[in-house]
């Protein structure tokens, strides 16, 4: 009996919590996925748009990097392929996300030894 009287007096010393206490806590976390969002996700998703408009505006005889790091030029564009020339006479079916992104139009040719 005397422990209930106890934890009855101890529950009624205790201070009242200020209820915006709770909310004081997640600001932290708040804060830091506003940080990522804005310096990581945002940046990312930008860059994401630019390339996909830069290879949905490719057209026949565009020069392009692919992901893999081949180079090649386009000979026709599909809906969601190109047809490109890797070769002379050599032309490969590739998917538009395999492009890594256009190259300029005729960049010099190494010198040959």
């Amino acid at each position: 009996m005397n422990n209930l009287l106890l934890l009855a007096q101890a529950a009624t010393d205790a201070p009242p919590q200020n209820p915006a206490g709770g909310m004081m806590q997640f600001l932290p976390i708040i804060l830091i996925f506003a940080i990522f969002y804005f310096l990581l996700i945002r940046p990312q998703q930008r860059k994401e748009k630019e390339r996909k408009e830069q290879i949905a505006a490719l057209r026949a005889g565009a020069r392009i990097l692919f992901c893999g790091g081949m180079l090649g030029t386009i000979s026709e564009v599909r809906e969601s392929t190109f047809l490109v020339e890797i070769a002379k006479g050599v032309v490969v079916e590739v998917a538009k996300g395999g492009v890594e992104r256009p190259l300029p139009e005729k960049a010099e040719e190494p010198a040959k030894k």
